[in-house]
């Protein structure tokens, strides 16, 4: 199965940070079906005991840093150990999934509804596939930015967006960098982005953009929850049983 995510979004297009790819497991087994999700717990390993599935499939690595030990200290060890025992494989497709065509942006300018959507920000290709930072595109109208505003509210079913100061001028072009993609926020600028939206960004980011751009952080988790439709897209084409998590693994709460 790592063959098939690898062909829509290969290894070398993630940053150097990065460790996508296989997490845990044997990937030559025969697949009964795969779970996907943003994030690997224990709930959803559980999950994948309970729904027969013996591969889940992770947009965010549930092994970022090299092991020193595996115990069940810390919920990463956990999930470890319990994957093992029951024979489940763990892959993840993490900024290599971020930087594809067609990838988690991609899914962003869908969800909005966006035209000519087209790459910004370094641009990179592995295997024949294209990748880059995030995309630009534009709305099929142009709107206020309250009803822009309004729009990703709606489509990405959030209660509240944090902005800037609105600039009280219509939203045409947009700049997407899903996760935390506050490091593209100048680029958008250039490139004439009327609004960027990204998952999450530091404080004092939003400083000093007065003027320039509308600024519109959805949330790291709520910027990419449909990255599980591409998955499933990729694997049920592959002739895989897919079972989309019901566990939310967003970590934050809003009271």
């Amino acid at each position: 199965m790592l063959v098939a995510l690898e062909k829509v979004a290969p290894l070398p297009l993630q940053a150097g940070f990065d460790n996508a790819g296989l997490q845990v497991g044997l990937t030559e087994a025969r697949v009964s079906g795969a779970l996907l999700c943003l994030d690997v717990t224990e709930a959803v390993v559980d999950e994948a005991v309970a729904t027969g599935c013996n591969l889940i499939v992770s947009h965010h690595p549930l092994l970022f840093h090299p092991l020193r030990r595996i115990s069940e200290e810390d919920y990463i060890g956990r999930c470890v150990i319990k994957a093992i025992k029951n024979d489940i494989a763990i892959i993840s497709m993490h900024t290599n999934l971020d930087a594809a065509q067609g990838g988690v942006n991609f899914k962003i300018a869908e969800r909005i509804g966006l035209v000519g959507v087209r790459f910004i920000g370094e641009e990179k290709e592995a295997d024949g596939v294209k990748g880059s930072d995030g995309v630009m595109g534009v709305l099929p109208a142009a709107m206020d930015e309250e009803e822009f505003i309004m729009l990703l509210k709606e489509r990405f079913n959030v209660d509240c967006v944090e902005t800037n100061e609105p600039l009280r001028r219509q939203v045409s072009k947009v700049a997407i960098c899903g996760g935390a993609g506050s490091f593209l926020l100048d680029e958008a600028i250039r490139r004439g982005a009327d609004a960027f939206i990204t998952g999450e960004m530091k404080y004092n980011t939003f400083f000093d953009h007065g003027g320039q751009i509308l600024i519109a952080v959805l949330g790291h988790y709520q910027s990419e929850q449909f990255t599980t439709e591409i998955f499933r897209s990729i694997l049920e084409e592959a002739g895989v049983k897919t079972v989309t998590t019901s566990v939310v693994t967003n970590p934050i709460r809003y009271i």
